[in-house]
């Protein structure tokens, strides 16, 4: 099998010789490069020189203008002047583009970790708090999240500005700090439960009292009903988040983590009353 063994500039004739031996070095042959120029492009022929008698000649062209030579060292696809002169002084790398993986060219809400879909269906097991609707509740704390209990948060601060802009302040504040203190209770009660999962469960269960401040819009001249759609959303917001929060630990002592739950949602309610 014949090798490349060693290679020569002449001088001369502007060209190179190349010995090819067999692997085993008992025969070799001796080729020389010549360039053959044209006008259309560079011609490089390949002849032979003392070999074996009766042995075939190697010949070849070389076409230079096939390969085009590449300039950009650094990736830069459009050169302007500034660009081609820190190349030259040796600070082109300060103009390098760098390949973007499709691992980093995520959606935005990808990035920011919100799942719509989870949201969605977070939103369905606090609405639909009773068993009998076949939903997964404990999705809502083993799976907590922060900006689904946010967005509900901000709703009902939206809803509670009308004639009282700190309330906003308040209603974050209390969501934070109740959040808190449920989580040290549910603690002390033996509950294994985590802040972030007590802050996704009483932040998500206050979406009955949006509702029920929007229906209070429409309804507020009628004192009884207003009153009744009142009771009933802070019922229904502390029995969502009391029916979540509750783990195994906690079943025999859920009176003990609903009483300041129920609390909890009333003072929600008396910031958009106002009272």
């Amino acid at each position: 099998m014949a090798d490349l063994t060693t290679y020569s500039p002449t001088t001369k004739s502007d060209s190179f010789s190349i010995d090819l031996g067999s692997a085993s070095g008992s025969q070799k042959e001796h080729y020389e490069i010549k360039p053959n120029r044209s006008e259309q492009d560079e011609l490089f022929d390949f002849i032979s020189d003392g070999g074996r008698p009766g042995s075939a000649s190697i010949k070849g062209t070389i076409d230079s203008k096939a390969l085009p030579i590449n300039d950009n060292v650094y990736g830069i696809t459009n050169q302007g002047v500034a660009s081609k002169f820190l190349e030259s002084k040796g600070f082109g790398w300060l103009l390098e583009e760098e390949d973007v993986e499709e691992e980093d060219q995520r959606p935005l809400l990808e990035e920011l970790d919100i799942d719509l879909k989870d949201i969605y269906y977070k939103l369905r097991c606090v609405l639909l708090p009773l068993p009998q609707f076949g939903l997964n509740h404990h999705v809502v704390r083993e799976s907590p999240d922060f900006w689904g209990p946010l967005l509900v948060i901000l709703l009902y601060a939206i809803v509670s500005l009308y004639g009282q802009f700190r309330v906003v302040s308040w209603i974050l504040t209390i969501w934070l700090c109740g959040s808190l203190m449920i989580f040290l209770l549910a603690r002390v009660l033996g509950g294994e439960v985590t802040y972030s999962q007590c802050l996704g469960v009483i932040g998500y269960s206050v979406l009955p009292l949006f509702l029920i401040a929007c229906v209070l819009t429409v309804v507020s001249s009628f004192h009884y009903l207003s009153s009744a759609l009142k009771f009933l959303g802070v019922i229904w917001a502390a029995y969502s988040a009391g029916s979540i929060l509750c783990v195994e630990e906690l079943q025999h002592k859920r009176p003990l983590l609903l009483y300041p739950i129920f609390l909890l949602y009333v003072y929600f309610l008396s910031l958009y009353t106002g009272v």
